[in-house]
């Protein structure tokens, strides 16, 4: 009779853990998603007394994919990935030249919404901490043009990134979710990429204006 009860129990438990679940799974669906775009720079100056030149990233498409997790009604988390087809430049009066490269970032993040999931409009706002490397996929320009000010040096960069923006969601269909955001990627000047001559002074926060649009996949509601 014992084994009896504890059987039906277990049944019992089992089936009440198994409804929970996917309760649980079904109050908080997962999101997968691509998103296109376009990445416009705030670049940085460095000064000496030969002159100034300004330095930076030139503004290019950008791409990228995104993992998010719906863990509330109005919250969600997500990674994000994002390339951006920039090129390191200097410039300065007379003299134009960049090093072939791009970015990546790697970000995770929270997204604030203004309306639960049950809306098919769902603005936010968003802020994501990561990484940002400024990576180098050419050679370094021969004969460097203004060494006495900056160089463009084939060196790799990888920097703490800050994302904020906003947004908003449009449910098309059921799985289904176009968006549009834009984020503001900051970084510190990369000083060992775009080096400055010895004794100037490289000044400037790196900043990634960045409009994407996208669309995502929504899973476990």
């Amino acid at each position: 009779m014992d084994y009896l009860n504890v059987k039906l129990a277990t049944r019992i438990l089992s089936s009440a853990f198994l409804m929970s679940s996917l309760a649980f799974a079904q109050e908080q669906p997962y999101e997968i998603g691509a998103d296109v775009g376009y990445g416009i720079y705030r670049n940085g100056t460095i000064y000496s007394s030969a002159g100034i030149a300004d330095a930076g990233i030139r503004n290019r498409f950008a791409a990228g994919i995104n993992l998010g997790y719906d863990f509330s009604k109005y919250v969600s988390a997500e990674f994000k990935y994002l390339y951006h087809d920039g090129h390191p430049f200097l410039q300065a009066p007379g003299v134009k030249v960049d090093i072939q490269g791009n970015s990546t970032a790697l970000t995770l993040g929270l997204l604030f919404h203004f309306k639960d999931r049950g809306h098919r409009m769902r603005p936010y706002i968003a802020g994501n901490v990561g990484a940002k490397g400024y990576i180098i996929a050419g050679p370094e320009p021969f004969p460097q043009p203004i060494p006495q000010i900056a160089s463009l040096i084939d060196n790799d960069v990888w920097k703490v990134a800050f994302a904020p923006g906003g947004g908003v969601k449009y449910r098309l269909q059921k799985h289904v979710v176009v968006r549009g955001e834009f984020l503001d990627y900051i970084t510190t000047f990369p000083r060992t990429q775009i080096v400055p001559a010895t004794h100037n002074t490289a000044r400037g926060v790196f900043e990634q204006f960045t409009l994407l649009f996208g669309m995502s996949y929504t899973f476990g509601l």
